[in-house]
């Protein structure tokens, strides 16, 4: 019987795509540093020209706070002053970049070429789950009056409606298909007992299934509230061979990373992981702390450093930070409490050279602030870097107020001013 790291591919630490002499490549804290800054365009030199080319280095933006989409691609362009105009040019004009369900269920960003792969990597069985969830919610909260067949002309006909209009918010579906405002009971007897109605959920199964995308926002780049617009149909790609493409992309552009991170960051299954992994022939280094970690075959050479210390200001949810479960080699636990909130959120943060420092907010009239929270090597070159960044930011956001949708300890005390 095979072992199951013979059948996933992995021996001694390794996948088949890694050192045969048995003994990894060690990427220490210095290196992964100089990696990040390098890949995910935090160093003033590889800084992009837009936000595609943002886009695509990160192979996802977070999207489920809208303003940290441009906030992402304000720190990493080199010229960020008309930060809102060009991502919503590449959103709603030149639709090269898509705001979709991704991975987790979550909303992201991505370059609308990669929607694809996206979608048949890890939309396809989140897809399956949520219309099962809706079926059976809606069945059990109504007392079986809305049932799954209900479903199928409401749907169908919302879905007519939105061709129709081209866009449209709920509420203006809800005057075309009236049943959309139906509303059952989601966990009766619970103590989140709650009504829903059946627009809000049907609409976030359409968009995990690749049915229909966000539109334009009712209000500014920081609204929360956007029309829908059909989506155009997805390539159907096999899911093993999107999730070589996922994993490919993301490990070239955040690697090396664990296996813990992997399974974090894409919500598969371990075994999916593994399989990917090897598929791709991704190779094992070692990590400090005597970790594991794996990186896209022929990227595991050593990487030149940024040629410079660095700063850099960055949004509540950030990919960068975001993208990994392990996270100590770029932010010290103490830290946790004050800039994460009790569901593992991150809010906005302050960078030096390649780990978090600090936090930074806006108060009322939107004057951006910031604390350091880890002073260890902070001296006057990093405060004045930081601060430069905090003009930058302040010069292209103006007086518009972002509040975070996850507020966090420090990002409350300093809004508060």
């Amino acid at each position: 019987m095979r072992s199951t790291e013979q059948e996933y591919g992995v021996r001694d630490g390794r996948t088949d795509g890694g050192d045969v002499t048995g003994k990894p490549r060690h990427i220490g804290v210095a290196e992964r540093r100089a990696r990040l800054g390098l890949r995910q365009r935090l160093v003033g030199a590889a800084r992009a020209a837009t936000p595609e080319e943002v886009a695509d280095s990160l192979v996802a933006l977070h999207g489920t706070d809208p303003a940290t989409v441009y906030l992402a691609v304000g720190a990493r362009l080199a010229d960020a002053g008309e930060t809102v105009a060009q991502v919503d040019r590449a959103l709603y004009e030149d639709r090269s970049l898509v705001r979709m369900h991704g991975m987790r269920h979550t909303v992201f960003v991505f370059p609308t070429g990669l929607a694809a792969v996206v979608h048949a990597s890890t939309g396809l069985d989140i897809a399956v789950k949520a219309r099962a969830g809706l079926v059976k919610d809606m069945a059990t909260g109504s007392d079986g009056r809305l049932t799954e067949e209900w479903l199928d002309e409401v749907e169908a006909s919302a879905l007519a409606a939105l061709t129709r209009r081209g866009q449209a918010t709920v509420n203006e579906l809800t005057r075309d298909e009236p049943r959309l405002k139906e509303q059952f009971v989601y966990g009766a007897g619970k103590s989140y007992e709650s009504p829903q109605a059946v627009s809000s959920r049907l609409m976030r199964v359409l968009g995990v299934e690749g049915r229909v995308v966000r539109g334009r926002p009712l209000g500014s780049w920081t609204s929360s509230q956007f029309r829908w617009a059909v989506a155009p149909p997805h390539p159907r790609l096999p899911p093993a061979e999107a999730r070589s493409e996922l994993l490919s992309r993301w490990l070239t552009a955040c690697g090396p990373a664990t296996e813990a991170d992997l399974k974090w960051w894409t919500g598969w299954k371990v075994t999916d992981v593994r399989r990917t992994l090897a598929a791709i022939g991704a190779v094992a280094v070692s990590l400090d702390d005597g970790l594991t970690g794996y990186v896209a075959a022929g990227d595991e050479g050593p990487v030149d450093g940024p040629g410079a210390p660095w700063a850099a200001l960055l949004p509540g949810l950030d990919p960068t930070p975001m993208s990994r479960q392990e996270r100590d080699w770029y932010l010290e636990p103490s830290l946790r409490p004050a800039l994460f909130d009790g569901s593992g959120n991150v809010g906005p943060t302050v960078w030096w050279d390649g780990r978090v420092v600090g936090g930074w907010a806006q108060r009322p009239d939107g004057e951006v602030v910031w604390q350091l929270l880890d002073t260890a090597g902070v001296g006057r070159e990093a405060r004045d870097a930081i601060s430069a960044e905090v003009e930058r930011l302040q010069t292209w956001v103006g007086r518009t107020r972002v509040t975070p949708r996850f507020r966090t300890p420090l990002e409350r005390e300093l809004s508060a001013g």
